[in-house]
């Protein structure tokens, strides 16, 4: 159902979602086999490596775990990129992105034990290195 035109979103990957920020090598690689790489933007709290490729814009933060305005988006939603200026904005308004974030479900981590549990319960933000958090 994707065509030229469209931004993608995928969300729920970055420090605390992911956890751990997954690349989203596969995404852009699928796009361009599917002819799209160059006209589909992808939008993401995760992370792109050097081999990405086309409209994308990675490390948005606040991310979906947390309850960023990445988390409110929905289907028909207008995104706008103007990668010159580094602007990303979606076509709501303040009262409607607050709406939409309460009535999302509490979030639920992935990964329940171990070190990747503890490192999602507390790694800050992507924007500040997706370092944890001591105090």
């Amino acid at each position: 159902e994707i065509r030229s035109g469209d931004v993608l979103v995928i969300r729920y990957e970055g420090p605390r979602g992911g956890p751990g920020m997954r690349e989203m090598l596969i995404p852009t690689s699928t796009l361009f086999g599917m002819g799209l790489g160059e006209s589909v933007a992808l939008v993401t709290d995760g992370r792109f490596s050097g081999g990405t490729r086309g409209p994308c814009v990675g490390h948005v933060s606040p991310e979906a775990a947390v309850r960023g305005p990445i988390a409110a988006l929905k289907d028909g939603d207008v995104v706008e990129i103007d990668i010159p200026r580094r602007i990303l904005r979606v076509d709501l308004d303040a009262e409607e992105i607050h709406s939409r974030l309460k009535s999302l479900a509490p979030f639920k981590p992935r990964i329940m034990k171990g070190y990747l549990m503890r490192y999602a319960a507390f790694v800050g933000a992507a924007e500040h290195g997706a370092l944890i958090e001591t105090n």
